[in-house]
């Protein structure tokens, strides 16, 4: 998965294109679907800061082995970003996660 892929997904299943971060809480790493978005006239970023951010998400997805994991579960969800509660999609990284969580 691209970072434009992504973004694609993002638009496809809410219409906008999210913010998207990397959380780590009790020992699990979650990719998390922001409420910002970048078609708000407050979002931080540029369109090109946003793409290059996205870039970054998507390679660090495809390392993890966790790029297929997040198209699911994107396509399957009912939820959706709003203020101040963010869709967190759970990463399985499975024996791999304990090089990542330090």
């Amino acid at each position: 998965m691209t970072g434009q892929e992504l973004r694609q997904l993002l638009l496809e299943k809410w219409g906008h294109s999210y913010d998207v971060q990397f959380r780590r809480t009790q020992g699990k790493i979650f990719l998390q679907v922001m409420w910002k978005y970048l078609e708000q006239v407050s979002f931080p970023l540029s369109e090109e800061e946003y793409q290059a951010h996205l870039d970054t998400v998507a390679n660090y997805l495809h390392a993890l082995g966790g790029a297929a994991q997040v198209q699911t579960f994107i396509t399957q969800t009912r939820d959706r970003p709003r203020l101040g509660k963010a869709v967190s999609i759970p990463l399985d990284l499975g024996d791999r996660a304990s090089e990542w969580i330090l």
